[in-house]
């Protein structure tokens, strides 16, 4: 009997079967998209936690400590920094405003053309991010279970799982599915690490065989101070305006919860990190010819059946469920600012909800070709959610300094920073800062500062609206 088929099939069964229970709390859009607007400190966690402890954070730190070391694991260290950064500035703040999305409130405060482009720029990023979790769930597979699942196999079905459990239990299921994984997740790696390093003699042994071009176990070296402030910069950029982090915010049972919810979530995330990066580094050492990626899944199969099939199969669920909730995200982005708002405004409750579940199919369908060409995790990843600058910028002034704020700043400043990574893709030159948050920071703030000079039409800040920015209504 194959074990590891046993194990990942039972996850499978449970997936669905917490999908399949909370699915009738999943009939109205509220509850679909906001879980009711009733998660527990616990559930904000969990989701939080399990949003962070997806592909990057896991196979994705692995791989990057296969070539780098040790450092890798300041990832997830950067991950738990944003967290806190969003607990003390901005969750208790979207929990009390009367808004679902960073987009809405762009065209709230500024104007339409700031809103659509704050979809577009906001849609972009979770679509890649979706996409990268499909990677990581083919590495699962395809080490788990090898004469069953190819890499573009498990791929497939990583995404039909995602897509699935998205569909049926919207964000009530990938909170419960977070407590489970992130437990798992915990037990897995810490026994898998432990046993790994105990089988190879030791990290005193481990580190002698390593080859002694790179600072292997120094935790600033390798990746360098530049990359690992560059991360955490972008952590905090992404978890005030990223769509992930702000419905969880927002779906609360008030903005106590919201914000001890993302502390307890910022403590989650912490230590998984460096325990992966240790399992890279032991996977350059056995394998030193291995593809990077599949470093972390093939050190863990080398275990005992029962062990590695546990673990392997908990991180897939993480990243099911870090999938799920970045689906949902990009679904809610376009039903909530596109379709309502332009499309069908007067649409019913129920057509509504049933126009989610097919947007998260059609969504879901896109990130899968776009990760049978990704490259690179990490890598990608941070491209990615360094789009969120503008928008971070954008909440930033407006809930602190409204009075440097016109009516143009959220359209030019998102312009401004989606030209800026576009340029960092194609132009080498701009490649001198060292990583694209930091040229993301340069020119929105720039841009900013430079529409605030020449335009003179302020943003309009009604009653009703310095109420949401103050907390006196509750969503």
């Amino acid at each position: 009997m194959n074990i590891q088929l046993v194990i990942i099939l039972l996850y499978i069964c449970v997936l669905f079967g917490i999908s399949i229970y909370v699915k009738r709390r999943t009939e109205n859009s509220t509850g679909f998209l906001f879980a009711g607007r009733q998660l527990s400190t616990l559930l904000v966690a969990a989701n939080i936690a399990g949003t962070a402890i997806g592909a990057a954070s896991t196979i994705g730190v692995a791989e990057n400590a296969f070539n780098f070391g040790i450092s890798a694991g300041f990832y997830n260290v950067a991950w738990a920094i944003g967290a806190v950064f969003m607990a003390f500035v901005a969750a208790g703040r979207y929990r009390k405003m009367n808004c679902t999305t960073v987009p809405e409130l762009f065209e709230r405060y500024y104007d339409k053309k700031g809103q659509i482009i704050a979809v577009v720029g906001l849609m972009t990023i979770q679509v890649v991010v979706v996409s990268l979790q499909y990677v990581a769930g083919g590495a699962i597979l395809s080490s788990l279970l090898p004469n069953i699942f190819s890499f573009k196999g498990g791929m497939i079905t990583s995404a039909i799982v995602f897509i699935g459990t998205t569909i049926l239990g919207g964000l009530w299921s990938s909170g419960l599915s977070n407590i489970l994984s992130v437990s798992l997740i915990y037990i897995g790696v810490l026994i898998s690490t432990v046993t790994i390093v105990s089988n190879q003699g030791g990290l005193s042994t481990i580190a002698a065989a390593l080859p002694p071009t790179t600072d292997w176990f120094n935790p600033f070296g390798g990746i360098g101070i530049a990359t690992i402030v560059g991360w955490i910069v972008v952590m905090m950029t992404q978890a005030i305006s990223a769509q992930g982090p702000v419905q969880v915010a927002c779906s609360a049972k008030d903005a106590k919860t919201a914000k001890s919810g993302f502390l307890w979530g910022a403590l989650l995330m912490f230590p998984i990190g460096f325990l992966c990066a240790v399992m890279g580094i032991a996977a350059r050492v056995a394998h030193p010819d291995m593809q990077a990626t599949l470093a972390m899944p093939y050190m863990i199969m080398g275990l005992s059946p029962v062990i590695s099939g546990l673990t392997l199969a908990a991180l897939w669920a993480a990243d099911v469920s870090s999938a799920c909730h970045m689906l949902l995200g990009a679904g809610t982005l376009f039903t909530q600012d596109i379709y309502k708002r332009f499309i069908n405004p007067q649409v019913t409750d129920k057509k509504y909800t049933l126009v989610n579940r097919y947007t998260i199919l059609l969504l879901g369908a896109l990130t899968l070709w776009l990760a049978f060409n990704a490259v690179g995790i990490v890598k990608t990843m941070m491209i990615g959610l360094s789009l969120t600058t503008a928008f971070t910028l954008i909440f930033l002034f407006t809930m602190f300094a409204p009075g440097l704020c016109r009516r143009e700043s959220a359209f030019y400043t998102t312009l401004s920073g989606i030209l800026a990574l576009v340029a960092w893709q194609f132009i080498p030159a701009v490649h001198q800062l060292m990583q694209p948050i930091y040229l993301e920071w340069t020119v929105c703030l720039i841009t900013f500062f430079a529409v605030a000079i020449l335009d003179k039409k302020p943003i309009t800040l009604e009653k009703k609206q310095e109420e949401s920015i103050y907390g006196t209504q509750q969503c």
